[in-house]
């Protein structure tokens, strides 16, 4: 089986504008490719997941990648998918950010010997003169094609700014200072993204040659990605100090019955056979077998195999009964803010368990919300906490409160 074939089997191909000339690319280790991240945020999380993986399996069959940190696009905003403007940031922040992302990324990319390069649009994007940019790049675009593509025409009727105008422009813009600089012959990224990839693409053609090899593939990584990592409490990040390793492993190991085999041909690294097999087989007891399987194998690639032993051990106790909670989220409250007791509604608050006292009184009526193993149906109870408790929100969530 050709590395093509396999991604294609772990459903993550959306379209390609070669598929002949790109899979002899990658089967090969010829291709020099590119994924772009913009460093909204000070962490990756759980919806860059799938680019990452799909780096690292390209890397390990001979391909080189590129990791463009989008330190300019940023300051624009990609409209896709969005329905108001990105909230400005300074240019500190997205520096920051930036080196946030590059320590993250080694996890998954080898970057000695130069296997793998990591660049920022900024560099180029951020010096650029006005004029020559619409003399030069813009006149390679068209008004009216660029408003049949979704990502604009989803965004009309609510008002696209000129500033989000120019986010398609600026990543083409991309694809061909990467083509020339590194040789860069390829570019994967979302399937919201096609139209800002054959952006990409027939620029280079236009302003280099029309016979260029610029290849473009888009897969499942955004659409899908966006869809991940979403809980109640927000994002569900890569960084050990904003998602903790025990609630990253429990956010995989409760993932939806119809999502886990999809999640463990995406982001694993077990072999397509081996899942298909799970796939096969899957019941009540298989099923939770292969929850625990995907979040081990995530929680080990991003924490290393130590932590996800330990949370692997930590969930099997408590699932088992034994109360293990070592590892398990704990919010530690002061005696004086604890007085005799605190209302259940206020408690579930605190912990980050419900957003608002109304949800929580939504949770407590319906009959989810145990602590110590007792439910609490009324939403005036007064919880005591001598030293620690332990709440159980639905079937699968636990959280430690211990006073100090």
């Amino acid at each position: 089986m050709t590395l093509y074939e396999e991604l294609t089997r772990r459903g993550l191909i959306a379209q390609v504008t070669d598929e002949k000339e790109i899979s002899d690319m990658i089967n090969n280790g010829k291709a020099t490719f590119y994924i772009g991240f913009d460093p909204t945020a000070d962490s990756l999380h759980v919806g860059h997941f799938m680019a990452l993986c799909l780096m690292k399996r390209l890397q390990m069959a001979g391909n080189k990648p590129i990791v463009l940190i989008g330190g300019g696009t940023a300051m624009i905003g990609d409209p896709s998918g969005k329905t108001d403007m990105r909230k400005m940031m300074t240019p500190e922040t997205i520096q920051h950010n930036v080196d946030c992302f590059k320590k993250q990324m080694a996890r998954f990319i080898d970057f000695s010997d130069d296997k793998a390069i990591l660049v920022n649009n900024g560099d180029w994007l951020l010096d650029l003169n006005y004029v020559d940019v619409l003399r030069e790049v813009g006149a390679c675009f068209s008004v009216n094609k660029m408003l049949t593509f979704e990502c604009y025409k989803q965004r009309m009727e609510r008002g696209l700014t000129f500033l989000e105008f120019n986010y398609m422009i600026m990543q083409s813009y991309d694809f061909y200072m990467l083509f020339q600089k590194y040789g860069c012959n390829m570019q994967f990224g979302g399937d919201d993204q096609w139209a800002n990839m054959l952006g990409g693409t027939e620029l280079i053609r236009k302003k280099l040659a029309k016979d260029a090899h610029a290849m473009t593939i888009t897969l499942l990584t955004n659409s899908e990605g966006k869809k991940m990592g979403k809980t109640e409490k927000g994002a569900v990040w890569l960084d050990p100090e904003k998602t903790s390793p025990y609630d990253f492993f429990q956010y995989w190991r409760n993932v939806g019955d119809g999502d886990v085999i999809k999640c463990l041909k995406l982001l694993t690294f077990l072999p397509i056979e081996q899942i298909e097999e799970m796939e096969r087989t899957m019941s009540g007891a298989e099923l939770n077998r292969a929850k625990e399987i995907l979040a081990y194998e995530l929680t080990a690639l991003i924490h290393g195999k130590e932590e996800a032993e330990k949370c692997l051990e930590a969930a099997k106790k408590l699932f088992g009964g034994a109360g293990n909670t070592d590892d398990m989220p704990t919010t530690e409250i002061p005696a004086a803010e604890l007085g005799d007791g605190m209302n259940i509604l206020d408690l579930l608050v605190r912990t980050a368990l419900c957003p608002s006292k109304s949800e929580a009184r939504r949770l407590v009526a319906q009959g989810g919300v145990s602590v110590d193993d007792a439910k609490v149906t009324d939403p005036n109870a007064v919880i005591s906490v001598s030293e620690s408790v332990i709440i159980k929100k639905g079937k699968k969530v636990f959280h430690k409160v211990s006073k100090i």
